[in-house]
């Protein structure tokens, strides 16, 4: 929970009224509060947020080929010294999840030829963002991505990018909600910097990205 310490963590608070915001590095003494965010439930055949960021087989050499395969990919992740996103805690109860990474570790998106990188720079890169159910509209995201930013900073990244869609008055199907708006990443400081070949609920995916000191 939100006291442990880590040697590899980067904690970010913040008190907002009569809440404490938390966010940390999901090392592996984390794990398991990610996984209340992601899969409540532990399901293996639900999501472990692996999808978007590896490739099956590197899943396989990670986690097996057993029925635990992916969960266990993920806690490998948790082990490298860049671990693979941040948890949000709010008065201690894990609300959020941002996968978040050096874009150049995040396999299908270095790969991507709908996504491809505007520059030469060595960003990090934001692929999802999850809220937990029962704790949305709260202002879990706000936090959390600042969080995200902080933990990327910390790293010592020159930016943070994320490829959010532009709904331009539209709705988007909940079940690529992951992706963010770009309503929501302007309001803590991310500017569009390109576009994609890339959609999601048939709208354009946008490349946005926020400077680092």
């Amino acid at each position: 929970m939100g006291s442990r310490g880590s040697a590899r963590g980067h904690t970010t608070q913040v008190r907002q009224g009569e809440v404490v915001w938390e966010t940390h590095p999901v090392t592996p003494d984390r794990f398991e509060d990610f996984a209340d965010v992601v899969n409540r439930t532990r399901r293996a055949t639900h999501c472990w947020c692996l999808s978007h960021r590896l490739t099956t087989a590197e899943i396989r050499d990670l986690g097996g080929d057993g029925p635990t395969a992916r969960e266990q990919a993920m806690r490998s992740l948790c082990e490298r010294p860049n671990p693979p996103g941040v948890v949000t805690y709010a008065d201690g109860v894990p609300v959020g999840w941002c996968n978040i990474g050096p874009r150049s570790e995040i396999t299908r998106l270095a790969r991507s030829k709908l996504m491809p990188p505007v520059d030469d720079r060595p960003v990090w890169s934001i692929v999802c963002v999850v809220v937990r159910s029962g704790h949305r509209r709260q202002g879990v995201t706000g936090h959390l991505l600042e969080g995200a930013v902080a933990y990327a900073a910390s790293r010592g990244a020159p930016a943070v990018e994320a490829h959010p869609v532009d709904t331009e008055g539209g709705r988007m199907d909940l079940t690529m909600a992951f992706v963010e708006t770009r309503a929501m990443f302007e309001r803590v400081g991310f500017e569009v910097v390109g576009t994609t070949a890339a959609t999601a609920s048939g709208m354009p995916r946008l490349v946005m990205r926020r400077e680092l000191a």
